[in-house]
Parts: C-alpha cells; structure tokens; sequence
C-alpha cells in the first residue's frame, strides 16, 4: 500500500460495508439529516472503527482531500452529477456492485461501463458473466465474513432458519411464495425486517445473529434470483447445513450431500429438509463441511487482500491485472487456485478485528 486513502462512499448494505471497513483506508460516509436509506452513516449496531467517518452531503463540495469515490448504488451514481464537485467527479471510481441485473437477466448494460475512470467491481462470478460490462475493466471480489469468537453450531431447535429483509414486499423474487409453501410443510422460523408481518421474529441485531443462527438445524434460503446473500456466508461461517434453489452463485457454493442441498424441485427440497430435522448428525456432518467452505472461500483476510489491492491500484491509475477476472472472457486462475488449493488457518474472528 503506497498510502492511506480517503474513500467516498454511502451506507448502502451495513454489514457488507463493516466489512468493507476492515481495510485499511479511511472511509467517508455521506449523509442527510435524520439518516433515509442510503444516507445512513455510521449508525445502528455495529462496532464501527476510527477510519469510518461521515461527510454531510451539503458540505460535500467543500472537500478537495479525497483520493477515490466508492459507488455502491444505482440511485448514487445517478445522483453524482448533482452531489459531487466538478474535482470529485475526475476522482478515480469503483463502482461495487452488489446485485445480478434487475431487469433483463442478460440484456442489461451496467451504467458505470459508460463512464471513463470508473472500474466494475461484482461480488460474485455469476453477477459479473449476467451483466454487459462493456469495456470497461472489471474484478470480482467474493464476499468475506466473520463471526464472533465463541459461536458454535448446536442445532438443538428442530427447524429450519431463513433471514430474509423485507420479504412480503420484494415478493416473487426474493422467494416469499417458495418460503410461504415451504412453511406449510414444515418448521421454519423467519427473521429480517419486516418478518413480522409474515409471522416471523423480527429483526435480530447483527452482532447477535451468529448465536441466533447456531441454535438451528438448518439454514434455508428461498430466494430465486439475487447475489449470493451474507446471511446464507455467515451461517455457514457458523456451521449450518444450506438448503437452497439452484440458482445464481449458490450452485458453486453448495453441493449436494456435502455442505447442503440445492435444487429447483421444491418438493425435493421439502425431502431434503425432513431428512435433516430427523438426522441430527447428518445435519451436524453437512454444517461443519458448510464452515470449511466459509473458511476457505469467504475469510475475511482474503477480502481485505482483494480489496486493498483493487483501492491501491485503482488509485494509481492502474488495473490490478490480478483481479481482473472478467477482461476479455480471460481464466481465473487466481481465483481458481484460491478456491481448490490449500486455504489458510482462518479461526472465527473477531467482529472487533
């Protein structure tokens, strides 16, 4: 790293962005009076460091001291004509996008492909083979997680776990028909905002959820098309089962009969299920082969790497050839090597780190 850089950015996804902050660069949130969505700051309950800070969106044109602008929203990128000072607006930019295309799943040309300076980031493979990028340079930099110290899978609640925000009103496509005829036929228990109007418990604080989740026998995902959710990465991460649709990233995540069930038959799934809330230990064995797969693909070292690679390039004028998995439909060799080779030690770690 030649320096530490001051990054614009928004508060669009909070545990992605606690994530984020792992980095080591300092991080400035821009925000409105009385945080709305996506000006939001560093607010709720997690344990924010000293490089996160916040930048109100009137004063924004009075700073010259940022090094590099962070997209991570649509709305932002829109706005940035409006928000950002002509100086900012020549800033080196990442766009990091968090979602598979919205409309057309293979027809939908990625606005920030259009704009000179500004560089792709997907969080998945699958994200970035179903969006037309253009030409423009583009990484992928697969999601990291961590968890508390101290968190273990039990399972010792015979049912099955989904944590889902704002499922009645995102409907189809984030599953809540799949959850709905799931529940029907067997015990499970929702959470997220906003679950309580499907009979669910609720939000659950984030540092809290890695307990909640130990004490389920699984964790069961119903959403058809989104990227890969940190939910179903943190559960893992904490040794549950997945059981899940065979779409989108999840199908290179989970396998069957290993660290989960994934498949398109709803009624196989139901089966599937069953079989955990009967078998404890296969229940058990699956779970703690779902923690592996977290540990080796999705630690938290190798996405603070990532990232502090593509910011120090980026910053330079540079395209980290490293990381440039998607150019020219080339191999990834980078990531091929860190998904079947040897992984290193990752203990939990901690949310403190």
């Amino acid at each position: 790293m030649t320096q530490r850089l001051k990054i614009l950015t928004w508060h669009v996804h909070g545990n992605y962005l606690y994530y984020l902050s792992q980095v080591p660069h300092d991080f400035y949130l821009v925000t409105k009076p009385g945080h709305p969505p996506g000006y939001a700051g560093a607010v709720g309950s997690l344990p924010w460091g000293d490089n996160v800070h916040e930048v109100a969106a009137d004063q924004l044109h009075q700073r010259d001291d940022f090094d590099l602008v962070l997209y991570q929203s649509h709305l932002h990128f829109n706005e940035r004509q409006q928000m950002l000072s002509p100086a900012q607006l020549t800033l080196p930019a990442v766009f990091l996008e968090h979602d598979p295309p919205q409309q057309h799943p293979t027809a939908t040309r990625h606005p920030a492909s259009q704009v000179e300076h500004t560089h792709i980031v997907h969080c998945t493979p699958f994200n970035a083979l179903m969006w037309d990028n253009g030409d423009a340079p583009v990484s992928v930099i697969e999601h990291g997680v961590m968890i508390p110290d101290g968190v273990h899978y039990t399972g010792k609640i015979e049912e099955g776990l989904v944590v889902v925000n704002n499922l009645r009103l995102r409907g189809r496509r984030l599953g809540a028909d799949v959850f709905e005829h799931m529940r029907e036929r067997l015990p499970l228990t929702l959470v997220g905002m906003d679950s309580q109007s499907l009979g669910g418990m609720g939000e659950i604080p984030n540092l809290e959820l890695p307990a909640f989740m130990a004490r389920y026998r699984f964790f069961f995902n119903p959403i058809r098309w989104t990227s890969l959710g940190l939910s179903v990465l943190e559960a893992m991460a904490v040794g549950l089962p997945i059981v899940g649709l065979a779409t989108t990233e999840m199908s290179t995540v989970i396998h069957n009969n290993q660290n989960g069930y994934l498949d398109t038959r709803p009624g196989r799934l139901v089966e599937v299920m069953r079989a955990l809330l009967h078998d404890p230990e296969l229940a058990r064995r699956w779970g703690a082969a779902a923690r592996q797969t977290a540990h080796e693909r999705f630690g938290i070292d190798r996405f603070v790497r990532d990232w502090t690679t593509l910011f120090d390039a980026v910053a330079e004028g540079q395209s980290p050839a490293s990381l440039r998995h998607w150019s020219r439909w080339s191999n990834d060799p980078v990531r091929d090597a860190r998904v079947k080779g040897p992984a290193p030690e990752l203990a939990h770690a901690s949310v403190h780190a």
